[in-house]
């Protein structure tokens, strides 16, 4: 079964007098379970391409559709329970709230869910202790490294766990080491069965990827099968 498609997706932008091609008519989609890589230059396209999927915008034209539902269709609210039920984000910046423990990061995502405290707290303990981070739940990001920070990030994305995963350059910026440890949880994660997509510039991180798809001013040039 499919986890995303989309067909023919046009993405304009107004800039001032200038009309910018962000995406020309872009189609892919991705099987459950899937590990997909999408590499190419600044200003290719990639990043609006995992926004149009992760419902954070909608195109000029073309369908987006998510587990067999049209993105395209849908309104704000719809989009964003959409969003909490299937898809978890995870980005360069970690995105972290700096006012909140690493625990507390984590948990924010389960505050409108119908668990109660105490089985949040429980929940989040075991999987920051799962991310080696046991020894670090109270502390807030600013005391973090950027290793931990983004294991905080992807600990906060799967903690309700969802089906998509979608990762806009989630080794930018950490060192080469720190880079391979970052991926390595992801690919595990994508081993027991969660869908990526992962937007990179880094082919060693792509290279994670089942299939590579390779963007150049808004078009898909080339879709690289990677032999495991």
């Amino acid at each position: 079964m499919l986890a995303f498609q989309a067909e023919n997706v046009e993405m304009e932008f107004q800039m001032g007098n200038t009309t910018v091609h962000a995406l020309r008519g872009v189609s892919f989609e991705a099987e459950e379970g899937e590990f997909v890589s999408m590499v190419g230059t600044s200003g290719s396209g990639k990043s609006t391409l995992l926004n149009l999927v992760g419902g954070l915008m909608k195109p000029t034209s073309g369908k987006v559709y998510v587990k067999s539902e049209d993105l395209t269709r849908m309104n704000e609210n719809e989009l964003a329970l959409f969003r909490r039920r299937y898809i978890g984000f995870v980005f360069q910046s970690f995105n972290l709230i700096n006012t909140l423990t690493a625990l507390e990061n984590v948990e924010l995502p389960l505050v409108f869910s119908n668990i109660s405290s105490k089985e949040r707290e429980k929940k989040v303990r075991a999987l920051l202790k799962d991310f080696g981070l046991e020894d670090r739940l109270h502390h807030k990001p600013t005391e973090l490294s950027g290793g931990q920070q983004q294991r905080v990030s992807i600990a906060r994305a799967i903690i309700t766990e969802p089906e998509i995963i979608l990762a806009d350059e989630p080794t930018g910026n950490l060192d080469s080491k720190t880079s391979e440890e970052i991926m390595e949880v992801l690919y595990a994660l994508n081993k027991k069965g969660q869908t990526f997509l992962v937007v990179t510039h880094d082919m060693d991180v792509a290279n994670y990827g089942t299939r590579i798809i390779h963007l150049s001013d808004g078009k898909i040039t080339r879709i690289e099968e990677v032999s495991t």
